[in-house]
């Protein structure tokens, strides 16, 4: 496909932290539209410029849900129904829709698809885990079943989402494997090396509430605090939520030093990250987990949960962090007494390897992947001439 591919994006909004990818693409496309239904969610605190992006917010429907999963928690989500998708789409006539999830927006974009089946195709930008998908509804899996027979490829951002959707359907050769990415892992600007003090600090960036797994995590923190009291145990935590006061409110042995920075703005996380030396990640369920790809940029290993879909790909065990199971207490002990009992030069080799992990992760390469995907589906079914 030439550069003067028209490509609409649907999504839920955008996060600041997809703003350089999207930008980038935009390079490859002739235009390159984003119709997003909500500037932002309730949920979230992040300030996004889109600068030069065509960003369009769409007439919608919210409905809000709570979302239980196994591992026990529940959560409050939005579904969102943007029902003016098809008439957006058949004013834009796009040579390619990409659409994100598998809800409503997506019915809607294959019903354009199947309208004008010569001129379009489309695109499924599907960002789950098996694990997070765990106890979905019967109505919902025919849902998906539909959507990914009919597509004409499905983006995922790791190997479990890509099990996921072949489980449902998805045939191999439609799969396109774009990990998320983030701009800091091309900043250039983290420090490997740090003073001595910083090394054992541990750091939670995120959401506080139950999915992210932090109250079992710091019991153990505490706990782990009691049985080596000689040892200064200092544990930053970025972030806001439900949680907040619960973890402000905490009693624990007198070397254990929690500090809670509140809201950080994203633009001001590489501050935080240099200030620290190994991210903690207990999550319960994640599709991804951003924060992971950021720390390793930063050079901090990550004690992170196998639950967490970036932790599967981009961490390996004794290497450059280690894998938890947040739910198994015991785990969570080892998993503490494996990042206290490692030396500092243990920790600057691990910090080194992380980074160079990462480094090749970048907006400009998530880009290229998506391009490549845009050009593989148009290439399989071209538009007449």
């Amino acid at each position: 496909m030439s550069k003067g591919a028209r490509v609409v994006l649907l999504t839920n909004f955008v996060p600041p932290y997809r703003v350089p990818m999207l930008r980038n693409l935009s390079y490859f496309t002739g235009e390159l539209r984003i119709l997003v239904s909500t500037e932002m969610e309730p949920n979230r605190q992040w300030d996004c410029d889109c600068g030069t992006l065509h960003v369009e917010v769409q007439k919608c429907w919210t409905l809000r849900r709570v979302w239980r999963h196994k591992m026990g928690f529940a959560e409050d989500c939005y579904l969102h129904i943007p029902i003016d998708t098809y008439a957006r789409l058949k004013d834009l006539k796009p040579d390619v829709v990409i659409s994100a999830e598998l809800g409503p927006r997506s019915l809607l974009a294959l019903l354009y698809r199947w309208s004008f089946g010569r001129r379009s195709r489309l695109l499924l930008w599907v960002m789950v885990s098996h694990h997070t998908e765990i106890g979905r509804g019967v109505l919902r899996l025919l849902v998906r079943r539909l959507l990914l027979r009919f597509a004409d490829g499905v983006i995922v951002n790791g190997k479990s989402g890509a099990c996921y959707v072949t489980g449902l359907g998805a045939r191999g050769n439609k799969l396109f494997l774009v990990p998320y990415v983030s701009p800091m892992s091309v900043s250039g600007n983290f420090e490997i090396g740090r003073d001595p003090g910083r090394w054992h600090r541990l750091l939670y960036v995120g959401q506080l509430i139950e999915r992210k797994g932090l109250l079992p995590f710091v019991s153990a923190l505490v706990e782990f605090a009691r049985v080596r009291p000689q040892t200064v145990i200092e544990f930053w935590i970025a972030g806001t939520g439900p949680l907040e006061e619960r973890l402000r409110s905490l009693r624990g042995p007198c070397n254990l030093k929690l500090r809670l920075l509140g809201h950080v703005a994203y633009s001001s996380l590489s501050f935080v990250y240099r200030q620290c030396g190994v991210l903690v990640l207990p999550t319960l369920a994640d599709e991804w987990g951003l924060v992971v790809n950021e720390a390793m940029a930063a050079g901090l290993p990550v004690l992170g949960s196998v639950y967490s879909q970036a932790v599967e790909e981009l961490v390996e065990d004794g290497v450059n962090g280690w894998a938890i199971r947040p739910d198994d207490p015991v785990d969570l002990l080892s998993g503490l007494e494996r990042v206290f009992s490692a030396t500092r030069s243990v920790l600057e080799e691990m910090a080194s390897k992380a980074r160079k992990r990462v480094e090749k992760l970048t907006p400009q390469w998530a880009a290229k992947e998506i391009w490549r995907a845009i050009e593989h589906v148009s290439a399989t079914h071209p538009p007449p001439s």
